[in-house]
């Protein structure tokens, strides 16, 4: 990713530092073609775009709308930009479809988005005490209506993000995250957040996270990963890099794409990993690491304290 782009995602995590809140939760994810091991993760990895924008009214104000401005993720609109949806609750236990639309500051659907690490949009459904988590990639209709395929979800509420950067218009090369509310019936459980720690293991791979970073300040962080007391050096590419890493906040689901800094040098890599991270607020972060081997897709999480 270039220089202007990590500059960009800065600035907008900057900013969602000055705005920000309260106290959350732990992990899970499956996959509609990657297959992970944590239960209730689905990262999809269909990413198609129609563009003709013969669309129709963009979906209306629903429940789950949230419309407070802060560019911490947490609101539903953005510089004229938001996302719309018609679906409030989903059901639990099974597979279901969230189906939603990105409008510009003209009120037309944005038909026009960039790559970003291969995929013109990264979605993910975290739940209210982090302990779902699904990562992706949604396919677009020619309307300008995205789907976006979810595993099973457990009840509660969830947040529904949209990454994306539009192609054309007033936000051309502009990074957006948005997000909307979604409630799943049932008896919601909450789960108390695992307690941080440096290491987590997943799939009889060991995840280790070093680094301290400071509240609202760049910061990296190395990510090394070892099977049976050995490093791993068998990570394939995955969104033009050997790992993805997402953050969130506990207690309001601030939203944190920590960005890779490790380049892809051939079909297989690893053990260490380094990321570019600047999380905007202290307080304990829930980090959502992905890496493919084999042609599986594992999925590690653990909590990080930052100060």
């Amino acid at each position: 990713m270039s220089s202007s782009r990590f500059t960009a995602r800065r600035r907008c995590l900057a900013a969602a530092g000055v705005a920000a809140a309260l106290a959350l939760t732990s992990a899970a994810c499956g996959s509609s073609g990657d297959s992970s091991s944590m239960p209730g993760m689905d990262h999809g990895a269909t990413s198609s775009a129609s563009s003709s924008p013969s669309a129709p009214q963009a979906m209306g104000d629903m429940p789950g709308m949230d419309h407070t401005d802060t560019g911490n993720g947490l609101s539903d609109t953005k510089d004229g930009y938001r996302l719309t949806s018609k679906d409030a609750t989903l059901p639990s236990g099974k597979q279901a479809a969230y189906r939603f639309m990105v409008t510009g500051p003209d009120g037309k659907p944005v038909t026009d988005f960039a790559l970003d690490q291969t995929k013109r949009m990264h979605f993910y459904a975290i739940r209210s005490d982090l302990t779902g988590f699904q990562h992706i990639h949604p396919t677009l209709a020619a309307d300008g209506t995205w789907s976006a395929g979810l595993a099973s979800l457990t009840p509660g509420s969830w947040r529904m993000f949209a990454s994306f950067t539009p192609a054309a218009g007033a936000g051309r090369g502009k990074d957006f995250v948005l997000s909307r509310t979604l409630n799943v019936p049932g008896n919601d459980t909450r789960t108390p957040l695992p307690a941080p720690a440096a290491s987590t293991q997943v799939d009889g791979y060991t995840v280790t996270v070093k680094g301290e970073p400071m509240a609202g300040m760049d910061h990296p962080l190395t990510v090394s990963i070892a099977r049976g007391g050995k490093p791993a050096t068998d990570l394939q590419p995955y969104l033009d890099t050997y790992a993805h890493l997402t953050a969130f906040h506990e207690g309001d689901a601030t939203f944190a794409h920590l960005h890779p800094t490790t380049k892809v040098t051939g079909d297989q890599g690893g053990p260490e990993l380094n990321f570019h991270a600047e999380l905007p607020m202290s307080g304990n972060w829930r980090l959502f690491l992905q890496f493919r081997t084999g042609g599986t897709l594992h999925t590690a999480a653990l909590t990080l304290h930052v100060g």
